[in-house]
This record gives structure tokens, C-alpha cells and sequence, in this order.
């Protein structure tokens, strides 16, 4: 359940020294754990992170992607409280004080007076809060398509709100300021809502086309409150189902110590979040700054990352490849530097999966009005159309081609390479004869060279499968 006050509707809302550094947390009795966000963990002191990848469920089925937990101080006028708190990448809010921070420190609610109670076992007031009341939530605004804007364009885009419970029917949108300096516009605009959904107008105010990626931050919506609107986390059932079981039979009391109504929490409730396979649809909008991309694991910072994957997850091949790479650098001390850059962008030299670049402008061959030109396949040896067969299998499974029934085609050669092995080719050469040729001027190496003529330092990139470039 989401706690609400009876006298007030919004989520409650109070000042605490985390590792302390003053800022602003949710009391929420509706969720089993704390949570704090990772961004917010990046601004403060902490230390003994501990790496745990799992996932929660809120209340509107979407997923709470945890990467790990911390151990949090929470102090509330100078009273230190202790809290394990997991640490999520895409809360909406910073800070959560959840049903274990509650429990723990007798957290006593008083919504008639505005503030709350940290108590001890006889229920002795050790430390006060009250409640600050925020005048506005902002909510973060994505792109739900790729979209490409041609240039000196405008056009309405698809829009959807990351608002984790409900509906918002109608808010204040503001665009992000980084999208300025890349002359993409938006205005400023009061927007209506559908299942957190709408549209807004965006221009391309550049000479080329820009293309934004699905899921881009468009920028937030402001609107004011008038429900608890944050994530929820249920207590899971040990059998690992995606039911939910009531966190505690929580009850009202009159108490005579504050003469009103308030909130006391069970004794019994004990943190016990488990993992859990959802069979609900979720909304997975984590953006996977620092993740792993052989194993999918997710760090805190690029620096863990990069000790994780030179650990656990490079080949020993590309360590071999690194080493020869830079054992002419006769400077030890430069050549470890060298290392360490090779190092920070090593999925380069990982050739088991190759990088596949989505690329946003389309290759065109003019033909004119030419008919499709077909040419059958080649007669070749059974050794040969194996490994034909090999090949082609292989670049359909890596995303490199696809299935076709065009009727322009071309029949494979394989070209024997001076190490034995075999390169897939193409014999285009009947394409080419009804090509119309752009008339774009190679540059001379030997202006290359000039340019050169003064530089201490030279490096060569050589592409690996390079024809594949072209899509």
C-alpha cells in the first residue's frame, strides 16, 4: 500500500543528513526497503558499496532496477540513525525511508501535526521531523520513437512521461537545455495526458537532418501533486511469485503523548526483499550508463566497470593483443599509459561479437530507370558452399544482413587471403555497369602526406571487416 496522510494527499516529505549532506527524503510506509538513487549516491561520501543485481516491482508493475547496496547514515536533528538502503539507477525521486527504516527506529507519524517521531522502546521522542511540503513534482520526458528530423523542419513527436503510478492528465512541459546547443528546439508548453502520453512539437533548426535515438530525454513536466506518486515496493511471498503479501497489519492509535491520531508500524515487519521472476509486462527505462556488456551486470562508476571486464569478462586473446600491440614502447612508463587507453575502450579488440553501428543515414545506389539486375549463384566445390553456408549463418546471427526477395541480387565469390582464410565477397561487378557514379574527388595521398609533413606522432585504424561498413 502507499501511505497517505488523512489530512494531506501528498507524499510525505522531510529534511535528513545523509552521510551528511542535507537533502530532502520520502517517509514512504508502502515500500519494504530504502532505496536511494544512484545519482544521488555519486554526490555524497560513501564507501563499501556492495554489488547485488536484482529487481523490484512498484505498484504499477514497471521495474526498479537495483545494482547493488549501501550502508546509509540518516541523521534527523543530530539523532544518527543506520540503514542498509539498495541502490537503484532509476528512481524517480532520491530518497526513500522505507518500512525497514521505519521499523527500526519506532518511527511514530502524526499527520495532524505536520511531522514525525523517532522513538525508542517505551516510546520516548529521540529526534523530531516535519513535514516540507514541495511545491511541484517534475517527472523526466522521453521520446518514444526514433525519430529524423530533415533539416530546418518541425514536426510533433511522440512523447511519454516516466511517472512510475499514475496518470497525469495535464502538466507543464519544459525542455532540456542540452538539446539546445544542438539546435534542436522545443517550447515551453502546457500539455494534455493520456496513459502518461502526448505529443509535443520539436525543430530541427540545423542545415543537416538530426536524428534522436528512442527513449531520448526531451526534458520534464512539472505538475502539482495531489497523490503519493513514487515507487512502491511490495513485500515478495519466499516462493519467488509476483504476488505481493501485505507488508503489516498497520493500525491507528490514540497515544497519549501526542494527543492525536498517528501512525505506529509494526514490530514484526523485517526486510525481506527477494529477486523475482515478473510475469507482468514492465517498463524497463534504465539507462545502462555502467554496464557490462557481456554479462549485463551494472556498476556504480566507469572505474568499477573497467576492473569488472578486465577481471571476469575480456578474453585472454585481447590481453595477448594489447601486449603485442605496445611491446615496441621502449618507456615502461609510457607504454602502461598506452595500455590503460587501449584498456578503457578494449570492447574494440573484442572480435567475439562484432560492434554493429545502427546507422541513421541510408546508402543509395542510383540505377536510374533500369531493370533489376540478376545474376544466379556460382557453381562452387561442396568445401566451398559449406563454407558459404558458414558465413552467411554467421552474418545473419550478428544482424550484419537479412533475408531478402528482392529481384536485384548478386552471386557470392570467395577470395582466398594471404593467411589462408577466406573472404566473403560480392561480385557487384554488373551493378556497377548500370550505376550511375557520384562524382565525389578521392583525396591524394600524396596532399595527406604534406599535411603530415610536421607531426612527431602517427597512428593507423585498420576497420575489421570494413566493407561491412557500408549499410
Amino acid at each position: 500500500m502507499n501511505y497517505t496522510s488523512p489530512t494531506s494527499s501528498t507524499p510525505i516529505h522531510i529534511k535528513v543528513q545523509v552521510n551528511n549532506k542535507q537533502h530532502q527524503a520520502i517517509v514512504d510506509t508502502g515500500s519494504a526497503v530504502t532505496i536511494i538513487n544512484q545519482q544521488l549516491l555519486k554526490t555524497i561520501y560513501h564507501k563499501e558499496f556492495i554489488y547485488k543485481k536484482k529487481l523490484h516491482k512498484s505498484a504499477n508493475c514497471s521495474s526498479i532496477n537495483i545494482i547493488g547496496e549501501i550502508q546509509l547514515e540518516i541523521k534527523i536533528q543530530g539523532y544518527k540513525t543506520l540503514i542498509l538502503a539498495d541502490v537503484a539507477t532509476n528512481l524517480i525521486t532520491d530518497l526513500l525511508l522505507g518500512n525497514d527504516w521505519i521499523t527500526a527506529n519506532n518511527v511514530i507519524i502524526d499527520s495532524p501535526q505536520q511531522c514525525i517521531y523517532l522513538t525508542d522502546q517505551k516510546r520516548h521522542i529521540l529526534a523530531t521531523a516535519t513535514f516540507v511540503k514541495p511545491a511541484h513534482f517534475q517527472l523526466p520526458v522521453l521520446l518514444t520513437d526514433e525519430i529524423t528530423l530533415p533539416p530546418h523542419s518541425e514536426k510533433y513527436v511522440n512523447i511519454k512521461v516516466l511517472s512510475p503510478t499514475m496518470n497525469i492528465t495535464e502538466a507543464l512541459f519544459e525542455p532540456a537545455a542540452h538539446l539546445y546547443s544542438k539546435q534542436i528546439l522545443l517550447t515551453n508548453a502546457l500539455i494534455k495526458l493520456e496513459d502518461n502520453r502526448s505529443q509535443v512539437m520539436i525543430l530541427n533548426a540545423n542545415d543537416r537532418q538530426k536524428t534522436l535515438s528512442k527513449n531520448t530525454s526531451l526534458g520534464y513536466i512539472t505538475y502539482q501533486s495531489k497523490a503519493n506518486n513514487y515507487l512502491i515496493l511490495p513485500v515478495l511471498t519466499k516462493n519467488k511469485t509476483d504476488r505481493s503479501t501485505p507488508i503489516t497489519s498497520n493500525f491507528y492509535r490514540r497515544n497519549n503523548s501526542f494527543g492525536s491520531r498517528s501512525w505506529i508500524p509494526s514490530m514484526d515487519n523485517k526486510r525481506k526483499v527477494q529477486s523475482t521472476n515478473f510475469t507482468c509486462q514492465m517498463n524497463n527505462n534504465t539507462d545502462p550508463e555502467h554496464q557490462c556488456y557481456v554479462c549485463q551486470e551494472q556498476f556504480l562508476s566507469r572505474n568499477d566497470l573497467q576492473q569488472h571486464l578486465r577481471r571476469k569478462c575480456y578474453p585472454l586473446e585481447m590481453r595477448e593483443q594489447i601486449d603485442k600491440l605496445t611491446q615496441h614502447i621502449e618507456d615502461t612508463k609510457q607504454r602502461q599509459q598506452v595500455q590503460h587507453i587501449l584498456w578503457e575502450h578494449g570492447k574494440l579488440f573484442d572480435f567475439r561479437q562484432p560492434s554493429i553501428i545502427k546507422a541513421t543515414v541510408h546508402h543509395a545506389i542510383e540505377t536510374g530507370h533500369h531493370p533489376p539486375v540478376h545474376t544466379p549463384p556460382y557453381r562452387v566445390s561442396y568445401k566451398d558452399e559449406q563454407i558459404q553456408r558458414e558465413e552467411i549463418n554467421k552474418l545473419l546471427k550478428q544482424g550484419i544482413i537479412e533475408e531478402s526477395t528482392s529481384p536485384w541480387s548478386s552471386p557470392i565469390v570467395l577470395v582466398r587471403k594471404k593467411d589462408g582464410s577466406v573472404r566473403f565477397c560480392i561480385d557487384f561487378r554488373k551493378l556497377n555497369n548500370i550505376t550511375t557514379k557520384d562524382a565525389f574527388p578521392m583525396p591524394r595521398i600524396d596532399d595527406i602526406f604534406d599535411h603530415l609533413s610536421q607531426a612527431e606522432y602517427y597512428t593507423t585504424i585498420d576497420f575489421k571487416s570494413g566493407y561491412f561498413q557500408v549499410g
